[in-house]
């Protein structure tokens, strides 16, 4: 039997294709705003971001109350929220002081569809994994990789998986001359740049364009298929094959999706996943208007809270937002202009 949060989601990717007409050219989001990602010690996570990977802190705030559970979907809950910056992208750290969560399963995969990383683009990925190993970060890449010149889209791109001090995948990534956003070619003296996107584990990537594409308004930006010796060990799982597909909005990083064609044994998101969760990731997104939730009730997207939850006070940096997951169940986190 399905379990009802992969029901309601494949319900909602229906409800989209009859009411597609309704949402035509009419983008419900206009940016990316950061991505953000629940951790177990904050002081120990802002010393491995700011510390090992440049980021600047921006803001940090403890939050309490029947607004803040609402709109996280969490009872009783008290956070520590911190904001992050590199360059022009940003990151927000939640630690819940409680209810407490689960950690990162010790045996997750990056093929599994709770599998979610950010992108970090370096000037130099030698130097920049000389660093991480002089930090002695744990690996999930058997070390740096070079996608083959045969794949048209990816080849030349370097990169390499690694994880935080909780287990969060991340990636440093380089691009060739010629392929990426032209500001990472740029001269600079910095190292760590900023957040070209952030990737996420899909198992059936039709089903996500109905949601990310036809619903929120993202645009398709690329598309590959790769594979071969070195995407396997760049991700850690033997005879990877993926279909990728680059999304954006107006402005802000991006958000990619991974559909494995093979292996196809990744495990699908936990039904009871919540927000205090170490394993949990949730991206901001700038609506439009202020009816996003009423819009994606219409087409019977599953959200976490309520509606749009008024928040007291603008210490998160908006009035107004609420959580919807994907077909997969990874969360969004949508929010009015600020």
């Amino acid at each position: 039997m399905m379990c009802g949060r992969r029901s309601a989601a494949l319900a909602a990717v229906l409800m989209l294709a009859v009411a597609a007409p309704a949402w035509a050219g009419r983008a419900l989001v206009r940016a990316v705003d950061s991505v953000g990602m629940t951790v177990s010690d904050m002081d120990r996570s802002v010393r491995f971001f700011t510390d090992v990977l440049t980021f600047e802190p921006v803001s940090d705030v403890e939050l309490a109350g029947e607004q803040y559970e609402h709109l996280e979907g969490v009872f009783g809950l008290r956070m520590r929220v911190v904001r992050l910056r590199l360059g022009d992208e940003a990151i927000e750290l939640t630690e819940y002081l409680a209810p407490r969560g689960r950690p990162i399963p010790p045996d997750a995969r990056s093929n599994d569809r709770s599998f979610q990383h950010m992108a970090i683009i370096v000037s130099d990925i030698d130097r920049a994994y000389r660093r991480l190993r002089e930090r002695r970060v744990e690996h999930v890449s058997a070390g740096p990789q070079r996608l083959p010149d045969w794949n048209a889209k990816a080849g030349g791109i370097r990169a390499f998986y690694f994880k935080d001090p909780d287990g969060h995948p991340l990636e440093i990534l380089q691009f060739p001359p010629g392929k990426g956003d032209p500001r990472w070619q740029r001269p600079t003296a910095r190292l760590f740049l900023g957040i070209d996107h952030t990737a996420i584990v899909t198992g059936d990537t039709d089903a996500s364009l109905g949601f990310y594409r036809d619903l929120l308004g993202l645009e398709v930006k690329g598309e590959s298929e790769n594979y071969g010796t070195e995407q396997e060990h760049l991700n850690g799982v033997f005879g990877a094959r993926l279909r990728i597909t680059a999304l954006r909005a107006e402005r802000g990083p991006g958000i990619e999706l991974l559909e494995y064609l093979a292996p196809r044994d990744g495990r699908p998101m936990p039904s009871d996943e919540r927000a205090n969760d170490v394993a949990h990731w949730q991206t901001r997104l700038v609506g439009r208007d202020g009816d996003a939730a009423g819009s994606l009730g219409k087409a019977r997207a599953p959200l976490v809270s309520p509606g749009a939850v008024a928040l007291p006070g603008r210490e998160l940096g908006f009035a107004k937002g609420f959580l919807v997951r994907d077909p997969d169940g990874h969360v969004l986190e949508i929010v009015e202009a600020r």
